[in-house]
């Protein structure tokens, strides 16, 4: 089973607020999921993100892959440092 570390969009149209989850490759975007690692709200600014950082680093250790614009997140948040995986 792979997994990855990607956005599950929730919100209203025209009000975009995501979760950042670890789910099954062939899950559906906002579908099931393993577990809930945080909250991004890319309309607030700068834009507001809750992390766990610890479950985030779990996940990465236990192999699954953050997507683009999650990888972006992290590493703005510090969480991700490609040089460690």
């Amino acid at each position: 089973m792979a997994v990855k570390i990607r956005l599950a969009r929730h919100g209203a149209k025209k009000r975009p607020f995501y979760r950042i989850v670890a789910a099954d490759n062939d899950s559906p975007r906002d579908g099931r999921f393993l577990e809930k690692l945080g909250t991004y709200n890319p309309l607030q600014d700068p834009a507001q993100v809750v992390l766990n950082a610890e479950r985030v680093k779990y996940w990465i250790s236990q192999g699954a892959t953050p997507t683009d614009t999650v990888k972006t997140i992290l590493k703005r948040e510090g969480v991700f440092n490609p040089a460690e995986s």
